[in-house]
């Protein structure tokens, strides 16, 4: 090969490797603003509830999809509003002192993330739960003004399905899966080009 082509091709692939990185974006989810709702069906009423985000990043390329970073719940943050209910969630349902995160691994991204206004995406990863790991997709609606962004993801869990306790008894009957609701408000600081 030609020593100019060569050359030409090194600095054609450097460029382009250059402006994928460049467009690197980290998210920092703000666990004071970020919302983790639930809500579970049960004989004559439906049960509702919250969690605590403990912390959370994502790292991705919207030129590529490519994704990394951990959302981590705190399990043991978890209350419907009752006690004698929430103690048994946590005792026979989450086992939360033995398992005390759920953790999201983002894998990839589905879709295009505009930097500015609306976007409607799916989030490929892991959710690590009560000793095991499951993959997902999940649906999120993102809103981005500025550095800040907002998200809705919306999702069910087949808790029993996964390996969790059915906290149903003769009289109560619940439902089998959990839909969760997050609102999440982040920060999108543009990481820096490498060189």
């Amino acid at each position: 090969m030609n020593p100019a082509y060569r050359t030409l091709g090194i600095l054609c692939a450097l460029t382009f490797s250059a402006s994928v990185q460049a467009q690197s974006v980290t998210l920092n989810l703000d666990p004071a603003q970020t919302k983790i709702t639930f809500t579970l069906g049960a004989t004559f009423h439906t049960v509702e509830g919250s969690f605590k985000l403990k912390s959370g990043t994502i790292r991705f390329n919207p030129a590529t999809g490519e994704a990394s970073g951990d959302v981590v719940v705190d399990a043991t943050s978890g209350e419907s509003g009752n006690d004698s209910r929430d103690r048994k969630m946590h005792k026979s349902v989450l086992e939360s002192q033995n398992y005390p995160e759920i953790v999201f691994v983002s894998e990839r991204i589905q879709g295009q993330v505009s930097l500015s206004g609306e976007s409607h995406i799916q989030i490929q990863g892991l959710v690590k739960l009560h000793g095991s790991q499951h993959e997902v997709t999940l649906p999120a609606d993102v809103q981005v003004s500025g550095n800040q962004l907002n998200a809705t993801v919306r999702f069910a869990v087949p808790y029993v399905q996964w390996g969790l306790k059915d906290p149903s008894t003769f009289i109560l009957r619940v439902e089998k899966t959990v839909n969760i609701i997050i609102h999440a408000v982040g920060s999108l600081p543009r990481s820096p080009v490498a060189h």
